[in-house]
């Protein structure tokens, strides 16, 4: 072996390292898919301190969804992110961690709901939409925009839109105000040589704009650090992942497995392992995320999992074979 070798597999392990990347949390988020956003203020307080104490970069708390839509009985807190509930767990949030919310396209009040910046300790809003929804979406990141947020298009559904109508779609966001325009495959079905596909086209429109691209990995495949990674190295810097991969269905790309990539000595991982012991793990039997048959087979099948979160929840869990037929001959 000569001796360059040697610094050549050396050199190779800081691939990952760009101080521009940025990593945002979406534990309480997404994870709130599983259980109606009902997370005790105890565990919800506990992300905030994982988060902080870890070095990640934003933590988005849940969603800025319709209370019409969504009646505050019937879903828990971090659905709405009432200003109230927020204070409640981050007080002025005077650290350098960034706080973001969610809010959906046609499931957003978010002319009224949405407070301007002054008066909010959010600091980002993140618009998820579907491709027929993008007009709508553009509307709520102006909003957003102006009230002085940072902003994010979440384009929901990757996998299903037509290349020419995700042509023109990015050709609109990278006109629009959003700083960041995030892949999102929802449905857990894409491989990594179509993340490198994505990649070259987002960031053929986004960084002539100056826009940032991100990555929201699900992992019905387990695919989904795999494929966060494909991204990153493919030049995406704003990056999700949640704490033990807690999430809707078969879950997101794992917290500690990202940290751990990228090898930035800002991250340090104790943290969020101390937060998956005592707080994450102990809710895995009532919330059942993960890798399972039923999220495998719709990401295959490049469906939402919403029919294997159903199956799951029936009196038939367990006999995949029942649920692979039922997806193959639907009648």
């Amino acid at each position: 072996m000569s001796e360059q070798e040697p610094q050549e597999s050396r050199a190779n392990q800081w691939i990952s390292y760009r101080p521009e990347i940025k990593v945002m949390d979406c534990t309480i988020r997404d994870g709130g898919l599983m259980n109606d956003h009902g997370f005790s203020d105890e565990t919800v307080q506990a992300v905030y301190r994982a988060c902080l104490e870890s070095g990640i970069d934003y933590m988005e708390i849940g969603y800025i969804n319709s209370r019409k839509q969504f009646p505050p009985g019937q879903f828990g807190p971090w659905k709405h992110c009432v200003e109230s509930d927020l204070r409640r767990i981050v007080g002025d949030n005077d650290t350098d961690l960034r706080l973001s919310a969610m809010a959906d396209a046609d499931k957003s009040d978010y002319r009224e709901d949405i407070l301007p910046k002054s008066e909010s300790v959010l600091d980002m809003i993140r618009v998820a939409t579907y491709i027929h929804q993008i007009p709508l979406a553009l509307d709520m990141i102006k909003d957003a925009h102006d009230k002085g947020y940072e902003t994010s298009l979440n384009l929901m559904a990757l996998s299903t839109v037509p290349e020419r109508e995700l042509n023109e779609a990015l050709a609109l966001v990278a006109r629009s105000e959003a700083d960041v325009v995030c892949i999102v495959d929802s449905f857990g079905s894409l491989y990594t040589e179509q993340i490198d596909s994505y990649m070259e086209t987002f960031q053929g429109y986004a960084a002539p704009a100056g826009k940032a691209v991100g990555m929201h990995a699900h992992n019905n495949r387990q695919l989904a650090f795999a494929n966060t990674i494909q991204a990153t190295v493919r030049g995406a810097n704003r990056l999700d992942a949640s704490m033990a991969g807690l999430g809707r269905g078969a879950g997101n790309c794992p917290m500690e497995l990202l940290l751990s990539f990228l090898h930035n000595p800002k991250f340090h991982l104790r943290p969020v392992l101390h937060c998956i012991q005592h707080h994450i793990e102990p809710l895995r039997d009532a919330l059942k995320w993960g890798f399972d048959y039923p999220y495998m087979m719709t990401g295959v099948l490049n469906q939402h999992p919403r029919a294997g979160m159903a199956f799951n929840e029936s009196p038939d869990r367990g006999d995949i074979v029942k649920f692979f037929d039922s997806l193959e001959d639907p009648d």
